[in-house]
């Protein structure tokens, strides 16, 4: 066991023994390092101005992403290389990604400008990145600038972040690897005592044994939610569990009959595995948070928190996955669905937890649409999520399903819709009405700060009109004669 953690900063080895288990990286540089040039924004990690790399190895590289400090827990950079905008230049010079943003004026008040700088920094980094406006902004999703100087600062990210990187840090890449290497052990974390701690196992059978003494406790995969329960919601959490220190518990396996996602697999880890299931998974993956939330966040954490509007689980459910959970006597494996019981609430029994997740890839004869409503498009949560999977033989509707999220307390199967749309036919719009019709029963949505209940029906009917429509390629003109029938049997009723 080992009571510390251990990660590189600055060139150096650190290891910390006093470590709390709801203590950020964002406190831990600002109150501890007296390093200030990273920034506290939102604290929720939603505006970038606090964005820092972590450098891991990947197939024994240092391989840089963004993650946002103020929700990233200080005891999960363990065995990590965290670098801030302190650590970039050199002999006294600015980093290339420094002197462009100078060059192109990219920075006005400045307050968000260390973020900026730290993303631009990892897609500096990045291979493959195709040179464009859209690569950039893309990758700049989860920065805000208050000043809306978004011009010079795209243009100093296309002067330098295309070239192949030419810093202190590729040329000590071999160093860095070097020392990474050295901080990658197999012993668990334990930094605490029993009421209160941060943990961080290396083994499942080292996560079920001390999940099995400790059933109270916090886990943690990548902090995108929990961390919000600290900074927003105030919470006290003294029992802390991450899981981002087990071995294959990340694993993304692609086979002939699914995917395989592991309860630690990032969102970014799995896009492309996502893309190559459906191509509306693969833009679903694309529009959860930012490059720094994606990078941190997990699959398996989207489904295990059970928030009825998590972007995840609808399409999952619509794709018949098979969740896997785990417990000290053993695991099993249930429909995804069933593992939602109420807002709030999961099959989970005490001391289980999630270790996977199992999506088949479509056959032959089957489709799958997928939207997420939202106010903005990107960096933001679902007014609703709609997701749909059609079984056809011969222009007929064999199966359907179709799952919501943000239409009740849980992502849940339109029942009532599934069983009208059997048996109709996709070049007869006409045949669809009882289908949309189904949806009044299957749901009574509420109204919140996000969407109306009305609008959230509308809605629903409306992309569930809007899949039909794309598969079977009926002309827009045959969907509005279908709605203004609709529109009267919901005035007869």
């Amino acid at each position: 066991m080992r009571e510390t953690i251990r990660f590189l900063k600055g060139g150096d080895i650190v290891e910390l023994e006093d470590v709390g288990p709801t203590d950020t990286v964002l406190d831990y540089l600002r109150l501890r390092r007296r390093e200030t040039g990273t920034k506290e924004g939102c604290g929720e990690g939603d505006c970038g101005a606090c964005t820092v790399a972590l450098g891991r190895l990947v197939d024994g590289k240092p391989v840089y992403q963004p993650v946002n400090s103020c929700i990233q827990l200080l005891g999960m950079i363990d065995g990590a290389q965290l670098v801030t905008v302190e650590d970039l230049s050199s002999d006294n010079k600015l980093h290339p990604v420094q002197s462009a943003m100078v060059a192109c004026h990219g920075s006005q008040c400045g307050f968000c400008t260390p973020g900026f700088i730290m993303t631009l920094f990892t897609l500096y980094h990045s291979e493959g990145a195709e040179k464009s406006r859209k690569t950039v902004t893309e990758w700049l999703a989860g920065n805000l600038c208050r000043c809306t100087g978004y011009r010079p600062i795209v243009e100093a990210a296309l002067e330098a972040c295309f070239d192949a990187a030419d810093d202190a840090f590729s040329w000590r890449a071999n160093e860095t690897r070097e020392k990474l290497q050295s901080l990658a052990d197999s012993r668990d974390v334990f930094i605490g005592d029993s009421e209160r701690f941060f943990a961080s196992p290396s083994t499942l059978d080292g996560l079920a044994a001390l999940y099995g003494q400790h059933p109270d406790a916090t886990l943690v995969a990548g902090a995108t939610d929990v961390g919000l329960w600290i900074t927003k919601q105030l919470r006290d959490l003294p029992k802390m569990i991450w899981l981002g220190r087990i071995e294959g518990l990340d694993r993304v396996e692609s086979s002939p009959s699914g995917v395989l996602i592991g309860a630690t697999a990032s969102y970014q880890a799995s896009e492309e595995a996502m893309s190559d299931l459906s191509a509306d998974l693969g833009e679903l993956w694309k529009r959860i948070g930012s490059k720094q939330v994606r990078a941190s966040g997990t699959v398996g954490g989207n489904i295990a928190n059970g928030s009825p509007i998590g972007d995840t689980p609808p399409a999952l459910i619509a794709l018949g996955s098979t969740l896997e959970l785990q417990t000290i006597d053993g695991s099993r494996a249930l429909p995804l669905e069933e593992f939602f019981i109420d807002y709030g609430k999961q099959d989970r029994k005490q001391g289980e937890f999630v270790t996977g997740l199992f999506v088949p890839r479509l056959s032959g004869n089957q489709t799958f649409r997928c939207y997420k409503i939202t106010k903005r498009f990107d960096q933001d949560i679902s007014s609703v999520m709609g997701a749909f999977r059609f079984t056809l033989e011969n222009g007929v509707i064999r199966e359907a399903r179709i799952a919501y999220g943000g239409m009740a307390g849980i992502p849940k199967r339109a029942a009532g819709a599934e069983i009208a749309l059997t048996g109709a036919l996709m070049d007869d719009p006409s045949t669809w009405g009882e289908g949309m019709q189904a949806l009044l029963s299957d749901f009574t949505p509420l109204s919140d700060m996000r969407a109306s209940a009305e609008y959230r029906m509308e809605t629903a009917r409306a992309l569930l009109a809007k899949a039909l429509m794309e598969i079977s390629g009926t002309a827009p003109e045959d969907i509005r004669v279908l709605a203004k029938r609709e529109a009267g049997h919901d005035r007869a009723a």
